[in-house]
């Protein structure tokens, strides 16, 4: 089993997640235009200190792995987070940054770090699912080495990085 660790890129500190960052995220993930691709509302604070509790538990499967992040800029507050669902070798990734803070090069950092650190634990491929219209996300997954296949699940492509 993989657990977060504290991962630090050039400008970022990758948390664990924590409950703690509900309120904070909400604020941080609040405009809808950020579930364009994704689907769905922005989570209330309410909505996402319960979701984070049930994150932060751990997956019902022992054989899955759930990895969560916010990114903090140092000396800043938070901006965004990544994730990992980690399955026997495989690790499922994605990011989001808030609006306010897309542009910067948040996720692309995060996510190669976040890359970077799988590769160092028992990790044989990773894998991301990103809408065909998504730019920016498909630019990140570039960016960290994966490549698009042909293979679609809920309308978005598999990218796919091998070690």
């Amino acid at each position: 089993m993989v657990t977060a660790q504290l991962i630090e890129t050039a400008r970022l500190d990758l948390v664990p997640l924590s409950v703690s960052h509900a309120e904070e995220m909400a604020a941080v993930l609040s405009d809808p235009a950020l579930h364009t691709y994704i689907g769905g509302t922005p989570d209330t604070p309410e909505a996402l200190r319960s979701r984070y509790q049930r994150m932060t538990a751990g997956s019902p499967d022992p054989a899955v792995s759930w990895l969560n992040w916010v990114l903090r800029p140092r000396g800043s507050g938070l901006v965004g987070t990544v994730q990992a669902t980690v399955r026997g070798s495989v690790a499922e990734v994605a990011w989001m940054v808030g609006t306010p803070w897309q542009g910067r090069g948040f996720a692309t950092e995060a996510a190669q770090g976040l890359a970077g650190w799988l590769f160092q634990q028992p990790i044989d491929a990773i894998i991301a699912h990103v809408h065909p219209e998504n730019r920016a996300s498909a630019a990140v997954a570039a960016a960290i080495g994966l490549t698009p296949t042909d293979e679609q699940q809920d309308g978005e492509i598999r990218w796919c990085r091998r070690r």
